[in-house]
């Protein structure tokens, strides 16, 4: 008898491993192991790094390069610049003036030291609004008529170049040789790495948080340092009536802005670029504040040179900057030496490109092996005589004297990043008008013609905003396994393939007692930052998400939970750091999954297809501000606990809840100030209905922001377009969390489902 029961209870074990292991109908057994969402992290990285490999040579596609003349070739790549322009938001118009602003004070000299053969003066001018330059005018005794601008490395300072001050050998304060040889030579402040918490918050250099707000407006830090570099252009060209010689050399930072301004614009006629030149396939893995959004779908640094061709350029391999930043709010880094093959390759690459030794004035000049030193001799000389042939560097001077006491360089610094700052606050002001002249193409007279007038936006959100990957589907290929069931509902694991290395991951919950044939409504439940889809279920975090899936579920609605990227923390911040260059985000990948998701639950024989709502907490109340503007499929979106005046939010420096002291290092979007707020993301939900569920205890904002920001929501759905029931917002006594009343009624009502019986 004992044998018998033991056989039944094997029997029994072997029955209910088997029905566990029943897969959801027409679908494949799940087999997949270990910790799903940090595979699909893993894969979207593969991709990622795959896609990055890709731009190479997808982005030939931009370019129609005429090398038969000078004039030619100048005419056929002015596309290229002008886009570089604005992805650097190279885009204001700089003030004109008449002379450099001598800074000095009423007693003593007025210059700040003086050479053997030269004077130095601390200056300012005037670039963008009341954004101005500063830093040293380098003036020989005896001017050969030619023009430098010398800019350092962003731990460097314009005095430790000119010689003014300690911190580099004499023979690589390549602002004095030049001063030495004849050329005056004006030297831009640049803004530091300094490293520092802010407002007692994250840590990060000044160079990230100055480039976070602007980068959201679209602008950036480095566009703001070209600014400056190209008024001292403006003011170099206004010296002489006749054409007037202009070289500009850069070191590390430096070289960066030396490479793009010369890129930008044709009256520099030679440049050294020292310590930087690469290929930048890497820049993801550089300071955030190098970050070009889409730069590398159109350019590489071979791109940036072809640019400046037929004019001179000398790279210069040589030993630059390196450091590393750790991850304590800011993003992380590291910095090397450019690989001397990989900057030997690039100037291969970029000759290539110009097609014509007849427009090749582009040299490369090695210091040492690859790892020497910056603004040798050697590639000083070169681009001396390309500014000005026959010249000559001098030999080394003595050390100037100082006539007064040395610039603060800590209160220059500070007065510098305060007028980025406020300069980026002043556009934020000005944000809102930006936006509405952008969406000035909206036709609100019906419905009918709204729905039309807004596909143009809705496109440009796709390709500019979010990011597209124009890639075909997977089949979905349906894997699942049943992991829960209980009388209500039953619950099961579903992985579908997307792309190669993307999966799309989620748990499905199907409420008992669907009558064959009948077809249910289904919410997809989105976690927030961090989440699993077991947090929106309720196995877990149930304090924020109050098991919204599986209320749902009990209401009678199908639910779906998907596994989406943010997770991991640094780890999925680095996708962004990936994306960020092709001209994509995180939600390049995240759509294409939602929308396989969504492909799928259509299939399915319960599934009302009419009926697909999407409803997400937090980072996932970020997803319903962006997924179903490109999921149409989704007849209704419910964000909560992240709708908000979201520039505002992102960009502003008033107020403490601001990304801007926070560790979301990949939050910033790129130019959504001048695009898309949160209103705008709406419009493009419109005319399916639309709800915001808010605490007044939540602090991801403040009520009077997110009442303005949907405002204009109600005034599009309920003014313009007359849907009078489409657009609401709960406001509730409560935190950061899923409050479930006025939302539940809302799915109740528009997926025509009704409520349970009290």
């Amino acid at each position: 008898m004992s044998r018998n029961f033991t056989l039944c209870l094997i029997a029994l074990c072997l029955l209910t491993q088997t029905i566990q292991a029943q897969p959801l109908e027409n679908t494949k057994p799940l087999t997949l192991e270990g910790d799903i969402a940090s595979q699909i992290v893993t894969g979207a990285d593969k991709f990622l790094l795959r896609q990055l490999d890709n731009t190479i040579t997808a982005r030939e596609r931009y370019w129609n390069r005429d090398s038969s003349s000078a004039a030619a070739y100048e005419a056929s790549v002015a596309n290229s610049r002008a886009r570089l322009a604005e992805i650097t938001g190279v885009v204001d118009k700089r003030k004109t003036f008449g002379d450099l602003q001598i800074v000095a004070g009423t007693g003593g000299p007025v210059e700040v030291a003086k050479g053997e053969s030269f004077l130095a003066f601390n200056v300012r001018w005037p670039s963008v609004r009341d954004i101005s330059g500063v830093g040293l005018l380098l003036k020989p005794n005896k001017p050969n008529g030619a023009y430098f601008i010398a800019i350092p490395d962003a731990d460097q300072t314009p005095e430790m170049i000119s010689g003014l001050a300690d911190g580099l050998p004499a023979d690589q304060q390549y602002a004095k040789r030049l001063a030495e040889s004849g050329f005056t030579v004006i030297v831009p402040a640049v803004i530091s790495r300094q490293y520092e918490s802010r407002n007692n918050r994250a840590k990060m250099t000044t160079r990230e948080f100055l480039y976070r707000s602007s980068y959201e407006l679209g602008r950036h830090l480095i566009g703001f340092e070209i600014q400056k570099v190209l008024a001292v252009v403006d003011w170099c060209e206004s010296r002489n009536d006749s054409d007037v010689q202009i070289g500009v050399v850069g070191y590390g930072e430096g070289g960066l802005l030396a490479l793009y301004s010369a890129a930008l614009d044709t009256r520099i006629d030679a440049t050294l670029v020292s310590g930087y030149f690469d290929s930048r396939q890497d820049m993801w893995s550089e300071p955030v504040s190098r970050n070009v959004y889409g730069l590398l779908d159109q350019f590489g640094d071979a791109e940036l040179a072809s640019l400046i061709a037929p004019r001179s350029l000398v790279i210069e391999a040589a030993k630059g900057p390196e450091f590393e930043l750790p991850s304590e709010g800011g993003a992380p880094a590291s910095l090397d030496t450019p690989d001397p093959k990989v900057v030997s390759s690039e100037v291969a690459r970029a000759k290539k490109l110009i097609g014509n030794e007849q427009l090749d004035a582009l040299s490369l000049i090695v210091s040492g092996d690859g790892y020497g030193v910056f603004a040798s001799e050697k590639a000083l000389q070169s681009v001396a005589a390309a500014v000005l042939p026959n010249s000559k560097i001098a030999a080394v001077g003595s050390a100037p004297k100082l006539c007064r006491e040395l610039t603060d360089v800590q209160a220059r610094e500070s007065q510098q990043a305060h007028e980025i700052n406020a300069h980026t606050q002043w556009l934020l002001t000005e944000s809102h008008f930006i936006r509405k002249d952008f969406f000035k193409d909206v036709d609100t007279s019906s419905v009918e013609a709204y729905e039309k007038t807004i596909e143009p936006y809705r496109d440009y959100f796709r390709e500019e905003t979010i990011g597209h990957f124009d890639l075909p589907f997977k089949a979905l290929n349906p894997r699942s396994r049943l992991i829960e069931e209980t009388d209500a509902w039953t619950r099961y694991e579903v992985v579908l393939d997307v792309f190669d290395d993307i999966i799309a991951y989620g748990i499905i919950t199907i409420p008992k007692g669907i009558d064959e044939g009948e077809q249910r409504p289904v919410v997809v439940c989105q976690h927030g930052l961090e989440g699993r889809p077991q947090d929106v279920i309720g196995e877990q975090n149930i304090q924020y998400y109050s098991a919204f899936a599986t209320k749902l579920a009990e209401r009678g609605f199908i639910t779906f939970a998907p596994q989406n990227l943010y997770i991991f923390k640094d780890r999925f911040r680095t996708l962004q750091r990936k994306s960020y260059p092709q001209r994509k985000t995180l939600f390049s990948l995240i759509v294409p999954q939602h929308q396989q998701i969504v492909n799928w639950l259509k299939t399915q024989p319960n599934v009302d297809d009419k009926r697909i709502a999407f409803y997400g907490l937090s980072y996932g109340g970020k997803s319903a501000m962006r997924i179903p503007p490109l999921v149409t499929d989704y007849c209704l979106s419910i964000c909560s606990a992240d709708f908000n005046e979201w520039v505002l939010k992102n960009a502003t420096t008033q107020y403490n809840f601001s990304y801007m002291f926070t560790g979301e290092y990949e939050i910033f979007e790129w130019n959504l100030g001048g695009t898309f707020n949160y209103a705008e993301m709406a419009y493009l939900i419109c005319p399916r209905p639309f709800m915001v569920e808010r605490g007044h205890f939540d602090g991801v904002g403040e009520d009077q922001w997110v009442g303005y920001e949907f405002g204009k929501v109600r005034f599009m759905y309920q003014g313009r377009l007359k849907l009078k029931d489409k657009a609401e917002i709960e406001w509730f006594d409560g935190p950061h969390t899923i409050n479930g009343v006025g939302t539940f009624k809302f799915l109740h009502k528009h997926l025509d489902w009704p409520e349970p019986v009290e």
